[in-house]
C-alpha cells in the first residue's frame, strides 16, 4: 500500500522516537519512486542514499564558519528547492515553524513531500506539528496523506513499524479538529502489522490519483505484494539492484511481470 501512495506522488510523515528506526524506513521507500521524477533531499548530515538510476540532487545543510558568515540552512535549501521544479522533496527532519510552512506550502502547490519528525505515535505526531515550537495551522495537515510511526523495543532489541495511519478532520465547536485513523498497527504478541480500522481518505485519495476503483485498488497491492515477495526469495535487497528492479518495473511493465510469473533468477534482470 505504502508502495502504491509513493508511486502516485501522495505526502508522507515517518514518526518516530531516537533510533527508532525513521530514516533507515524512509531510505527502504524512496527506492521505489519512478525513475522519471526529479527528487531533490535536503539534510543536514547526509544519511539517504538513492539507486543511481534515480534522478537525485542531494542538497547539505553548512555550519557558519568562524567570522560567523556562509550559513546556509535547511530553510535556505528548502526554499531555493522549489525553484528546482522537483517532483519530489525529501527532508531529513521538521524542527522548527519556518521549515513546517515551506514545507507545508509545498504539499499544497503540488509537490510530493516526504519528512521525519519527532513523535512516538500518530496522535502525538499530530500534537508535536500542531503546537509551538513547530505550530503548523491544523487545517494544514489535511495535506499528509500517510504517517508511518517507527517504535523501538529496547529490551528486545528490535525495531517495528508501530502504525500507519491517515490525517482525518473532524468537526469541532470552535474549528476543525485533526485526529488520527489507524490503518495498520503492530501487535507486539504476535510480532505482526495487522489491519486495525478501513481507510477514510486514502483510498479516496488514491482513486481521484489514479482514477482506480477501490476494487483496482486492491488489485495492484496484491500486485505489488507479489513482486516484493519474489524480491525476499531471490534475496534483492541492495539498493542498487533493488533499483534495478524498479527501473525495469517502471519502463517494461507488462513484460517484467511476466518475468517474474515465470519466476526466473533475478540475475536475468539485474544485469541488465
Amino acid at each position: 500500500m505504502i508502495w502504491l501512495a509513493l508511486e502516485y506522488e501522495m505526502n508522507m510523515l515517518v514518526s518516530g522516537g531516537t533510533a527508532s528506526g525513521k530514516t533507515t524506513f524512509l531510505n527502504v521507500c524512496l527506492p521505489f519512486i519512478p525513475s522519471n521524477h526529479r527528487i531533490i533531499s535536503i539534510e543536514d548530515t547526509r544519511e539517504l542514499y538513492l539507486p543511481k538510476y534515480l534522478y537525485w540532487t542531494p542538497l547539505v545543510t553548512r555550519l557558519p564558519n568562524p567570522e560567523g558568515e556562509g550559513e546556509i540552512s535547511m530553510l535556505d535549501l528548502l526554499v531555493n528547492s522549489l525553484r528546482m521544479r522537483p517532483d519530489r522533496i525529501i527532508l531529513g527532519e521538521i524542527r522548527r515553524k519556518e521549515e513546517a510552512a515551506v514545507l507545508f506550502e509545498a504539499m499544497h502547490t503540488g509537490h510530493s513531500v516526504y519528512a521525519t519528525v519527532h513523535a512516538d505515535s500518530a496522535n502525538e505526531t499530530i500534537k508535536r506539528l500542531v503546537n509551538p515550537p513547530i505550530d503548523v495551522p491544523p487545517n494544514l495537515l489535511e495535506q499528509v496523506h500517510l504517517n508511518v510511526v517507527m517504535f523501538r523495543d529496547r529490551r528486545k532489541g528490535i525495531r517495528r513499524t508501530y502504525q500507519i495511519s491517515e490525517f482525518v478532520s473532524s468537526e469541532g465547536e470552535e474549528e476543525n479538529e485533526i485526529k488520527p485513523n489507524i490503518i495498520y498497527r503492530w501487535k507486539p504478541s504476535i510480532d505482526k502489522v495487522v489491519k486495525h480500522l478501513p481507510s477514510v481518505r486514502l483510498f479516496e485519495q488514491l482513486g481521484t490519483f489514479t482514477g482506480f476503483t477501490e476494487n483496482e485498488i486492491n488489485k495492484e497491492v496484491l500486485q505489488r505484494k507479489k513482486i516484493l515477495e519474489w524480491m525476499i526469495k531471490k534475496n534483492v535487497r541492495n539498493v542498487q539492484d533493488v533499483g534495478k528492479v524498479m527501473r525495469e518495473y517502471y519502463l517494461n511493465r507488462d513484460v517484467f511481470l511476466k518475468l517474474i510469473n515465470k519466476n526466473p533468477d533475478a540475475k536475468k534482470i539485474l544485469e541488465n
